[in-house]
């Protein structure tokens, strides 16, 4: 059974305060199967890290199906900041097993609650009795391994702050995203350490966003070819080495076995940038770079619009924005936009085979999804 993309929908990324949870998550679904002409749903697949803590808001699938007046059976979806991603293998396994449409939306509200509940939302993603305890966030889990990245490869850091600078570049075309504006490497350097070495303008923010895709066993402009999962040590800590993402590489290996692909293959590339140093790391265990030399990638200038691996199309987690559990969906249907020919200023000229990578905490569990266009 082969699956394609029908229809997508996203709204833009931002502090939305007239809008629920429900609200955003109704209206992307609502783009999507208006963009798709499709009525009748099988499946909806809603993918989501926070509500039950942050909105006080459960069975999100279910509450959608209403309000979009449809049948269909609901699926709720949470694997921490990777949700969204796989949600859309769910999706694509439902469609798979013979299911004709299945409703993917991705959908997270966060600008209501304070600084200190979302950090705390968001460390639930890693051991509470070990790790969270201690008082560590996510911040500082990235910033030790930025720290050991620049010593261990004698990288530059500047290198790896091009991440950012490109992403809003990027962003800067993009009229959904969050920062859609311009910022300079000279501005990363002087942002703020938030935890040294990590700088403020190298981690993405807090957002409210919705996205939404159909994918149906009925012809569309794209396909997905695979659409594959994995995941590493619950806690960071315990794994062999915390600079190889596992998880990631693993997903990667087995998409790109699935789709009978490779790393060359691949046009456009969209990566969980969460913070810069997550983004070098999954450009080199997806298979673009080796190990130490993704930072060297990222300075190059390939990853932008018009190189040879043109990554993070619209601004990425930094720039297009993070709303966690809607993010993998965002970056899928991007990626069908770009292959569709639908990505406006964003446009990549020629491609017809795209990666979508997307990770929970740090990169626990992984999804990778290879859309090509028909």
């Amino acid at each position: 059974m082969v699956v394609y993309v029908r229809g997508v929908g996203r709204v833009k990324v931002g502090d939305i305060w007239d809008k629920s949870v429900l609200d955003l998550a109704r209206d992307a679904a609502s783009l999507a199967m208006e963009d798709a002409n499709v009525s009748k749903i099988d499946y909806v697949v809603v993918s989501n890290m926070t509500s039950l803590f942050l909105n006080a808001q459960g069975n999100l699938a279910t509450a959608l199906i209403d309000l979009l007046n449809i049948r269909a059976i609901p699926i709720t979806v949470e694997s921490a900041c990777g949700s969204g991603g796989f949600a859309v293998s769910e999706g694509f396994r439902l469609v798979k097993s013979g299911a004709r449409n299945v409703l993917i939306v991705g959908v997270e509200k966060m600008s209501d609650a304070v600084t200190q509940d979302v950090t705390t939302a968001m460390m639930m993603a890693e051991d509470r009795e070990y790790t969270a305890i201690s008082g560590i966030s996510f911040v500082g889990l990235n910033a030790l391994a930025l720290d050991y990245y620049l010593k261990k490869f004698n990288v530059l850091h500047d290198d790896i702050m091009m991440l950012p600078v490109i992403d809003h570049e990027h962003a800067s075309l993009n009229p959904y995203a969050q920062f859609p504006y311009k910022i300079t490497l000279e501005k990363v350097k002087n942002s703020p350490p938030i935890v040294d070495p990590l700088r403020l303008l190298e981690s993405s923010g807090i957002g409210d966003g919705a996205a939404a895709v159909i994918l149906s066993s009925e012809k569309g402009d794209v396909e997905i070819s695979a659409s594959e999962t994995a995941v590493d040590k619950f806690r960071l800590t315990e794994r062999s080495d915390p600079l190889w993402l596992m998880a990631t590489d693993l997903a990667a290996r087995k998409a790109y076995e699935a789709s009978n692909l490779s790393p060359n293959d691949i046009d456009i590339v969209e990566i969980h940038d969460a913070f810069s140093i997550t983004g070098v790391l999954s450009l080199e265990d997806l298979g673009f770079a080796k190990k130490g030399e993704g930072a060297k990638l990222v300075s190059s200038g390939d990853i932008r619009l018009n190189g040879k691996l043109p990554t993070n199309t619209f601004g990425g987690l930094k720039a297009r924005g993070h709303p966690v559990g809607a993010t993998g969906v965002y970056q899928v249907v991007e990626i069908a936009l770009q292959l569709r020919g639908d990505a406006g200023e964003n446009q990549v000229d020629g491609a017809k085979i795209g990666l979508a990578q997307n990770a929970g905490a740090v990169a626990t569990s992984v999804s990778v999804t290879i859309l090509e266009k028909v």
